[in-house]
């Protein structure tokens, strides 16, 4: 049986329909408050909602949110969001990389982890199990004590190094996978550290047809993403958009690569959208309508110019790639 599950409901995987795999709606993280950086804290639940009718507008019916615990969720709001648009809202579980880790735990958390000052001091105290615990709870009981579920499971690793409290939550994040069957998310920092994670992983036994792996555009090296892609794991290009990393040429480019060499069923597509400046109604920016109303079209006629069927490309990354993807199969 494989199913998506929602933040309020189990669903068909055929149900899920056009998805963003790697989005932020509403999160206030405290390591960038701490350090007043507005412009990372998406913190107006309506100006988000506006962006996500933007989005079904043009046809968009699902948004994976990548949004951990350490990245300051706010899980009530984004399922309100859900109700009030009608678009499906897969929420997660899990851990960010570790240098978020330094800031504050936000007090209402604390009956849930312990009264431990900073996510670092949690992390470092508990054992693995204990935080695979965590993890399990939070998909078979709810987010933060809520009552909406998390549909997938996150670690993330830094830049061009994996740290002893990343490869922790690494295995408390497998652990859970196992216990659960969700799906498991990973961030990869600028696109580095997916061969190592994948090497870990295996350690504890996971079936890397359960992984998708985060930022692949971040590091823009086709041979890379080849051997990436032998290993079963899905690859998420998720920074359309940010044209400061790359021109929509190269990720194009990187994506077509992929189809040419037979990974087309192992592409994932979505915007990361997690800065005021990325969302149309807070500050103006391209908004989540970006991807589906612009980017979609121009990939459609670049891959027809270079003999693909673009429609086809599209229905699979946006459509069947999510859905095989975020299905718990048990």
């Amino acid at each position: 049986m494989s199913f998506i599950r929602t933040l309020d409901a189990d669903i068909p995987k055929e149900q899920l329909g056009f998805t963003y795999s790697h989005e932020h709606i509403v999160c206030r993280p405290a390591y960038w408050a701490e350090r007043g950086e507005d412009d990372l804290l998406l913190d107006d639940p309506e100006k988000s909602k506006r962006d996500v009718l933007d989005f079904k507008r043009h046809g968009g019916q699902a948004i994976v949110d990548a949004t951990a615990i350490d990245y300051g969720r706010d899980v009530p709001a984004v399922h309100r969001i859900m109700k009030e648009t009608g678009v499906r809202i897969v929420g997660t579980a899990g851990f960010n990389k570790s240098f978020l880790w330094n800031a504050k735990i936000k007090e209402e958390l604390k009956p849930l982890i312990g009264n431990y000052n900073t996510y670092y001091e949690w992390i470092e105290a508990k054992s693995v199990n204990e935080l695979a615990d965590f993890v399990i709870r939070e998909v078979e009981e709810g987010l933060e004590g809520t009552p909406f579920r998390a549909g997938q499971v996150k670690f993330g690793t830094g830049y061009n190094r994996i740290t002893p409290l990343e490869e922790k939550t690494l295995r408390a994040v497998a652990r859970a996978h196992h216990e659960t069957k969700a799906p498991i998310h990973s961030h990869t920092e600028a696109g580095t550290m997916a061969l190592e994670q994948i090497e870990l992983l295996r350690s504890e036994n996971v079936d890397l047809s359960f992984l998708s792996l985060g930022h692949m555009d971040r590091n823009p090296d086709p041979y890379y993403h080849e051997q990436i892609a032998k290993t079963g794991a899905y690859l998420s290009f998720d920074g359309i958009g940010k044209i400061k990393y790359a021109p929509e040429s190269t990720r194009i480019h990187l994506i077509l690569e992929l189809v040419r060499k037979g990974y087309e069923d192992q592409i994932l597509i979505s915007g990361d959208t997690a800065r005021k400046t990325y969302y149309k109604h807070y500050d103006y920016g391209l908004g989540l309508e970006y991807i589906i109303a612009k980017w979609v079209p121009r990939f459609v006629d670049e891959a027809d110019r270079a003999g693909f069927d673009g429609r086809k490309l599209i229905e699979k990354f946006f459509v069947t790639n999510p859905a095989n993807c975020f299905a718990f199969k048990r």
